[in-house]
């Protein structure tokens, strides 16, 4: 069976980088941090570590294990938080939320801001994942509620619509097609464009349309993150398909926006876990950034719609 206290000490040891900082981040001496790992290793039965010099390494197996290892250990602090707040006669009011780092600011800035205000014992912990697949998500054994794109599909999970834009053309202000107040896809494709990766919405949609008109896309970088796809642009790199509330994150002054057709809708969704109750503070929460959300998508589609 895992000790908890074995798992600390690994995730010590990852953020430290050295057995010795791990002991002084525990309060533990070196032997002993040194013996948890050993056993942890000993009870996996397979190397945790390489051995150089007296120095330890994550082997591939190593790293592996610690990402699940993570996620258990965020579970069992969020456990030891709320048993302090029962035992101190608090009301649930923390929530635990995940989302994709670009929606963070976009989406769940104000929603938090008003939540605060409303609440002063409210308080929440954002746990941001760049990809946030259905399987990934329900591996997470503690949070109340989420905000992506979908599909997010998976009976341990319980979507709801909250919001829809449409994906919009991002380049730097003196590209030649920024004086139009929107690109079709005949010209988009006449220019080097910043892909996102091969399994994005965007990159899908674009390539699908290609494929119905016969034409073919001139990728020229490519980048997994899209802020950092719009980031790029920003630079005069070349143009990119993007999600309006992604670039808006960016935070790139010389980035500006333009509608594509044919448009590509990009809805957005609430999730939370089916295997638990939804508390008070988790409801009222999600009508705040279902309200934010929705007002964000109208003005800046009007906004788009202008030109």
């Amino acid at each position: 069976m895992l000790k908890i206290s074995a798992l600390e000490a690994l995730r010590a040891f990852v953020e430290c980088g050295s057995v010795s900082q791990a002991a002084a981040r525990l309060g533990r001496t070196q032997p002993q941090v040194g013996r948890l790992l050993a056993g942890l290793e000993q009870s996996l039965g397979f190397a945790l570590f390489t051995r150089e010099r007296q120095r330890l390494s994550l082997t591939p197996e190593g790293r592996r294990f610690y990402q699940q290892a993570e996620r258990v250990l965020a579970g069992h602090d969020g456990l030891a938080q709320l048993a302090g707040q029962i035992r101190g006669g608090q009301r649930d009011s923390h929530l635990r939320i995940l989302t994709a780092p670009q929606m963070a600011n976009a989406l769940l800035g104000e929603a938090l801001a008003e939540m605060a205000r409303r609440a002063p014992d409210f308080t929440a912990s954002i746990d941001t994942r760049v990809r946030l697949d259905a399987e990934a998500v329900v591996g997470q054994e503690h949070f109340d509620l989420g905000v992506t794109v979908p599909p997010l599909q998976h009976p341990g999970l319980r979507v709801e619509p909250l919001c829809e834009v449409e994906a919009v053309v991002v380049m730097r202000r003196d590209h030649p097609l920024a004086a139009r107040r929107q690109v079709e896809l005949p010209a988009l494709v006449e220019h080097d464009l910043i892909a996102t990766h091969a399994r994005s919405l965007l990159r899908q949609r674009l390539e699908q349309h290609c494929r119905q008109a016969g034409l073919m896309p001139r990728y020229r970088f490519e980048a997994a993150n899209g802020v950092v796809v719009c980031q790029m642009a920003a630079q005069g790199l070349g143009l990119a398909l993007a999600d309006p509330f992604v670039a808006l994150s960016a935070a790139a002054p010389q980035l500006v926006m333009r509608r594509f057709l044919p448009a590509v809708p990009l809805p957005y969704g609430l999730f939370y876990p089916a295997w638990q109750a939804r508390s008070e503070t988790a409801q009222v929460f999600a009508g705040l950034v279902s309200e934010v959300a929705q007002r964000q998508a109208e003005q800046l589609m009007r906004r788009l719609r202008r030109g």
